[in-house]
């Protein structure tokens, strides 16, 4: 990156390297291992890179493209509870088609055989793409209702910290297309669900404290970039 390196330097080019390194490989290298392991303290089981089902109904498929349609055109507004009524309710009619949805990041399953299929999301992901969110989201609910259609199933969206706190997270981009207090787990939310209250900001002092032990060693690395 010649044009970078010439206007930023070597030492701050490098450091933003490192960090876009870091949100590249936080989701799967981080979040999804730390994820399970909160998850498997207060849950039945807990899983990554899950698959919710390989078999959707033509009917289902068929719903889902109404609910989409209705959305998009701002007829109806999200409703979780009644989205997954109507798809359970043509769960194995028409046509049993195989697929192969989106991995689901994170897989758990509650002490009552509650379903919770999370989508791990980047912190400020574009607006436009809470639409496909969606789909995703009601394929996994259509693809494990095919297998059990008496699940109780929950299909969420995870955001793992808000990068506008200490104010509110700007949920408004997501209001036409997601459900949000069904669908969406912000931060705390999200991992005092998985680990119990309080469970967000002690994951914060744990990499506060990995940080100062690392610090002197994170200065090392850094050192080899500067310009002198």
């Amino acid at each position: 990156m010649p044009f970078h390196t010439r206007l930023l330097g070597k030492d701050r080019l490098a450091l933003y390297s490192f960090i876009h390194s870091l949100n590249t490989n936080f989701g799967t290298s981080i979040f999804e291992p730390v994820a399970l392991a909160l998850a498997r303290t207060k849950f039945k089981s807990a899983h990554a890179q899950a698959t919710s089902g390989t078999q959707i109904s033509s009917e289902a498929h068929n719903v889902i493209q109404n609910i989409m349609d209705s959305l998009s055109i701002g007829i109806t507004s999200p409703n979780k509870i009644d989205e997954i009524a109507a798809i359970r309710a043509v769960c194995q009619s028409g046509e049993m088609k195989t697929v192969k949805p989106t991995k689901v990041d994170v897989k758990i399953i509650g002490h009552d055989d509650t379903i919770y299929l999370f989508d791990i999301k980047t912190a400020k992901p574009n607006a436009g793409g809470f639409k496909e969110f969606n789909r995703t989201l009601l394929e996994w609910v259509a693809t494990t209702l095919a297998a059990n259609p008496t699940a109780n199933i929950e299909t969420l969206i995870a955001i793992p910290y808000n990068p506008y706190a200490p104010a509110p997270y700007a949920r408004w981009t997501m209001r036409g297309m997601l459900d949000l207090n069904q669908e969406l787990k912000v931060a705390d939310e999200f991992w005092d669900f998985l680990g119990g209250e309080g469970a967000y900001q002690d994951l914060l002092d744990c990499f506060e404290r990995v940080g100062i032990e690392l610090r002197a060693e994170i200065d090392d690395y850094f050192l080899r970039f500067n310009q002198r």
